[in-house]
């Protein structure tokens, strides 16, 4: 290998490299229950009409004419009135209970009064009815199809399932859902100063990368197969690699070219084509993307920050790309203060988010952490930096 940086790539480059590098994942039927996370390879249809019967806003009065109205029943949830209303006569119903035949509205039980079984409106109410003393047509009540009609697209391709949407879905009908199968992850650590437990000591540093890395892959829509600490030696970076049957592999550290960084040369004897080799940004910069066989690796630096950067500059858009996803779109902030840039990179600032106000925080080296407790995300600023009040794009954290 050179000494220098090969593919070097502007930030924005990197992110689009990333995405168009992903070739859709394999489609998959998962229950409900397990599709959690997961993003959708086909549309969610309606199953039926929702709702499938006109139904009740409200627990009051389904009522039929003008009022006042005589009570001749009730209308529970789950339990239909099945006799129809003539004009004057009303039910007690529950929110949600399908409205009898023959009704023409629903009244609140806030908005009525109750005279033995006559059921009128209330004052405040009465200014709801028409000269004859009539709700308006169908007044809090839901027609049949009011939220979907049968065969309407309930969820479009590509949403990632929520619980909530999940709940879209089971009251479309649906039991279980067809996703694009969730990329298997390899973590590799590298680094032989680390430490897995305890406070820094000894001339080694404590890992942060390792703990945090699982749920950073679930929360860019992977899986985790494994993290594993790998000795700072050719053969041990290589035989990971090699041996690892993970789609995506992510390392840490050694994406330089310091005396123990060896990740260059084991992708190499491992068949690896590199497709970023370097990124104009601060922290960051060495970052790098290579394909090996059907297989991608994305290797972070090993400067905590400068891994977390990596991570939202290239895994976010590949899994996108791999979920059938548009590569996401970046929201815009205004930078609280001025703040200066190297000359040629973007620089990503730690900031905490007011208003859409950016203002950046202490302990901005990108060997920390700290930043972390209070940051919202990362203001991007553009080579040179930004002034106060200027508009710059702006990348969440979760």
């Amino acid at each position: 290998m050179s000494a220098g940086p090969e593919f070097e790539v502007t930030w924005e480059q990197a992110r689009i490299l990333a995405h168009q590098s992903a070739t859709p994942a394999n489609s998959v039927t998962l229950p409900l229950h397990e599709s959690a996370g997961h993003v959708l390879s086909q549309d969610v249809l309606a199953l039926g009409d929702m709702p499938p019967f006109a139904a009740s806003r409200i627990d009051g009065w389904a009522v039929s004419g003008p009022g006042p109205w005589t009570r001749i029943g009730d209308a529970l949830a789950g339990h239909e009135f099945v006799e129809s209303l003539a004009a004057g006569q009303c039910v007690h119903i529950a929110t949600g209970a399908v409205m009898p035949n023959g009704a023409t509205g629903a009244l609140k039980d806030e908005e009525s009064q109750i005279d033995g079984e006559l059921v009128m409106a209330i004052d405040g109410a009465a200014g709801l009815l028409d000269e004859a003393g009539a709700l308006p047509y169908f007044h809090d009540v839901r027609p049949s199809g009011y939220e979907a009609k049968t065969g309407e697209v309930l969820i479009p391709k590509g949403t990632k399932l929520t619980p909530a949407i999940i709940g879209v879905a089971a009251a479309g009908g649906h039991d279980e859902l067809t996703v694009f199968r969730k990329l298997v992850v390899d973590v590799f650590i590298f680094g032989d100063e680390l430490l897995s437990s305890g406070p820094s000591r000894n001339g080694k540093v404590r890992d942060s990368l390792g703990p945090q890395l699982p749920l950073w892959i679930e929360y860019i829509g992977a899986e985790l197969n494994q993290v594993k600490l790998v000795a700072d030696t050719i053969e041990d970076h290589f035989n990971a690699i090699s041996k690892s049957k993970a789609d995506l592999i992510i390392t840490t550290g050694g994406t330089a070219a310091g005396p123990v960084d060896h990740l260059h040369n084991a992708v190499v004897d491992a068949g690896g084509v590199f497709i970023i080799d370097a990124v104009l940004v601060r922290p960051g910069y060495h970052q790098l993307m290579a394909k090996i066989g059907d297989r991608y690796l994305i290797g972070l630096p090993g400067n905590p920050q400068s891994a977390v950067i990596g991570l939202l500059n290239l895994a976010v858009p590949f899994i996108a790309g791999a979920n059938g996803q548009a590569l996401p779109e970046l929201e815009t902030c205004q930078i609280s203060t001025s703040l200066k840039g190297p000359a040629r990179e973007v620089r990503l600032a730690l900031c905490s988010l007011d208003t859409n106000i950016a203002t950046p925080l202490e302990h901005l080296d990108s060997s920390m952490l700290r930043g972390f407790v209070l940051a919202d995300g990362y203001a991007v600023l553009p080579p040179g930096g930004a002034e106060a009040g200027q508009i710059v794009p702006w990348l969440n954290l979760p």
